[in-house]
């Protein structure tokens, strides 16, 4: 079977149609929006309307974090996604299904079409002639050879370079033709290339700096179908139709993608009209059975892949006792969090993958709420109350500081309850956020925090692979490259993420998965809280939105968003 084939059922290891995400990914492949509430029942929105021959229109998509890093190879948040789906474009997609559809190839490499040998080393990549940079210059092999070697170099900071640094021998066979070999068998490169958005090899080598390249990011270039417009710093990004697009669409003249960080305003504003589209965390728990109600709008809670954590630094002595971290875990009332706060949409989790995945483990150990059992945990490793009752060993306070985005009303009342929580057990938490440029840049990609709550999408595409959250060789602020911010090293699970990355057998795969996710529920680098089930909205009449829980962000397919008329 090839690699590339069944990517979707092999996410959750049913048959496509065997759940209500299948049908909700189906349903809307059928021309109409179609969402599950929370409930389980069905909300239909389907219009009568003919795709516009020509870009027409508008469409606002309404942000609570900013985009801020437009260089898509460099350690970035998934928020700077939503542009990077629309501006960039990778080899191949991966569309609501899970199937792989070419973007900057005329076909994607597969072992039955000979694009990939038997052994699964050698790779052969026919690209799409029509394609071209915004700028007019034609996109070429030589380009993919650029930024796959530009990945690869290990003086480059890259966002991801597990399985690109198995790539050797790149060969260009022609203008639009090239092979590379593999130095080992590599399973979830097909997702990670997926997931890798190209830059344009004329003007990234002429930059001093390629992971800085500051005229390119005054007006990035890419190859997709928008063009850059207009960045305002604060306020919004705007993007407009490149008429040259080799692919579908774009249907709409622009997309504006308008940030908003108070929570309240950015609904309000969905709900006035002046937001076409909310995605992550546009529409908090607590409004979602209100914003159902409103009139010329379709909302829906859909599950995501994302976990929300708290991430602890490692590299900080409060953490490095693993006691310390699995005390902090037990004195977390998770049941209050997700009822009170959530209003009981999202799902309880032990593990970094979402429930869908074919790789979940469910036989990890159950989070239990004990105050009473953190103490006595913290007890017997030492950490005793001071005079002011934080807890203290060898000169360490029992204190730190959490961050997120300020602004997010309801991850701020997570915030003050787990404050409270803690300090129950004799832990000092201090609250510190920041808006969503400061926090999502250095201050996370270098490790320079104590702890952050964080919602991550721990998966690349359909793949279950987390080496770049997990692997010690993926901690930026060691070098390293990848998002292990928390600093993470085991070395056990350093050996089942190249286990479970070295064959297409998924059986042998998922037993390495299994085992490693025993491992962190275990050391507990990240404080799994819930799986996200998010609350999103569209304006009525607004045709082509799909709910995708491969991605990042769900504008991935806002090249054939259009308006009914």
């Amino acid at each position: 079977m090839s690699i590339m084939k069944d990517s979707f059922e092999s996410l959750t290891g049913r048959p496509v149609m065997a759940t209500r995400r299948r049908f909700l990914s189906m349903g809307a492949a059928a021309g109409a929006l179609v969402f599950c509430d929370a409930t389980g029942n069905w909300v239909s929105a389907a219009f009568a309307a003919t795709a516009p021959t020509s870009p027409t229109g508008q469409i606002v998509l309404g942000l609570s974090q900013e985009p801020t890093i437009f260089m898509p190879l460099i350690p970035h948040a998934d928020v700077d996604n939503a542009v990077y789906f629309n501006l960039f474009s990778p080899l191949w997609s991966v569309d609501e299904k899970g199937a792989f559809q070419p973007e900057l190839v005329s076909e994607v490499p597969t072992l039955e079409n000979g694009g990939i040998s038997s052994d699964g080393l050698t790779w052969k990549l026919k690209l799409d002639e029509k394609a071209k940079w915004h700028d007019g210059t034609p996109f070429t092999a030589e380009d993919v050879k650029f930024n796959l070697e530009l990945i690869r170099n290990p003086k480059f900071p890259a966002a991801n370079r597990a399985g690109i640094d198995q790539i050797t021998d790149i060969e260009i066979a022609g203008p639009h033709e090239l092979t590379f070999r593999l130095s080992k068998l590599y399973a979830p490169l097909p997702s990670i290339l997926s997931w890798t958005f190209l830059v344009p090899k004329h003007l990234i080598e002429k930059e001093s700096n390629p992971a800085q390249p500051t005229a390119f990011l005054e007006r990035p270039v890419g190859t997709g179908p928008f063009k850059w417009s207009e960045r305002s710093p604060g306020d919004h990004v705007t993007l407009v139709a490149n008429p040259d697009f080799h692919g579908t669409g774009p249907r709409a003249k622009a997309l504006v993608f308008k940030y908003i960080p108070d929570g309240t305003v950015l609904y309000t504003q969905f709900q006035t009209g002046e937001i076409d589209y909310v995605g992550l965390l546009g529409i908090s728990p607590d409004k979602f059975e209100e914003a159902q109600k409103l009139p010329k709008r379709v909302v829906s809670a859909t599950p995501q892949p994302m976990i929300e954590t708290i991430v602890f630094n490692l590299g900080k002595d409060v953490f490095k006792d693993p006691a310390v971290r699995q005390a902090l875990y037990v004195a977390m009332d998770k049941k209050g969090i997700i009822d009170q706060i959530y209003y009981g949409l999202p799902s309880e989790t032990e593990s970094f993958l979402p429930h869908e995945s074919w790789a979940y483990n469910s036989n990890l150990s159950t989070h239990e709420y004990s105050p009473e059992k953190a103490m006595q945990m913290l007890d017997e490793a030492g950490w005793k109350p001071g005079a002011d009752g934080i807890r203290e060993k060898n000169g360490v306070r029992l204190e730190f500081t959490n961050s997120t985005t300020a602004g997010n009303h309801v991850r701020e009342q997570t915030q003050q309850l787990l404050q409270q929580n803690w300090l129950d057990i004799g832990v000092k938490m201090t609250i510190s956020n920041f808006p969503a440029a400061v926090i999502w840049g250095d201050y996370w990609n270098m490790s320079k925090f104590d702890s952050v709550m964080a919602g991550i999408n721990f998966m690349v595409g359909p793949d279950p692979d987390a080496t770049g959250s997990f692997a010690s060789s993926a901690i930026p602020v060691k070098g390293g490259s990848g998002s292990n911010t928390a600093q993470y090293s085991n070395a056990e699970v350093d050996r089942l993420l190249a286990e479970g990355a070295s064959t297409f057998d998924q059986s042998e795969r998922k037993k390495a998965y299994l085992r490693m996710q025993e491992i962190t529920r275990q050391d507990l680098p990240y404080l799994p809280i819930f799986q996200y089930n998010m609350v999103q909205g569209v304006k009525e009449g607004l045709q082509g939105f799909m709910p995708n829980v491969n991605v990042q962000d769900n504008s991935w397919n806002a090249s054939t968003w259009y308006w009914a008329t």
